[in-house]
């Protein structure tokens, strides 16, 4: 993520480390939740209901989420598909709080970028406590993407429709 130095000096970007959500993934008992827009009162899918596995590995952040029956008949669930079919929502963004200083030693870094990629100034989020992943229309990673599985054509509309065990995928 960058600001391309909007803000005046030099340009800013943001990058995770390695297993940098670990400490809430790893945690079965912290309730993360799948979202729409970082709409709390727009869910699709969380742990606690089963429907949400996540995996932080050395490489990147990776989940899969079942969108129930019950929840593919909310009002948000049917617009956030809707625009998914579109080519409108593809994005992935991360909820996330950095733990407080007093707890975790530098939660985040700061490095200077390599002189052959440019001139910005790079924080390293090294630990965050992760919350929510949601799928929005321009994710503030390019890296960030959602994918569905399970698709099922419907003839009459040509547009895909979910089945019962339709899972997105980051």
């Amino acid at each position: 993520m960058s600001d391309g130095g909007r803000n005046g000096g030099r340009p800013r970007k943001e990058e995770f480390a390695p297993r940098a959500f670990a400490y809430n993934v790893e945690r079965e008992d912290v309730n993360i939740m799948f979202l729409s827009g970082h709409r709390w009162d727009k869910p699709l899918a969380s742990r606690k209901a089963g429907t949400l596995k996540l995996q932080d590995s050395d490489d990147a952040l990776t989940f899969d989420a079942v969108i129930s029956t019950e929840v593919q008949e909310t009002s948000w669930a049917r617009d956030f598909m809707a625009a998914f079919a579109a080519g409108l929502v593809l994005g992935l963004s991360p909820g996330f709080r950095l733990p407080p200083q007093r707890t975790v030693k530098n939660a985040e870094t700061i490095k200077e970028e390599d002189p052959a990629e440019g001139n910005a100034l790079i924080r390293v989020v090294n630990h965050a406590l992760l919350w929510e992943v949601s799928a929005v229309t321009k994710a503030a990673y390019e890296e960030a993407q959602i994918e569905a599985r399970n698709w099922t054509p419907d003839p009459a509309t040509r547009l895909h429709k979910p089945t019962p065990a339709y899972r997105w995928r980051a």
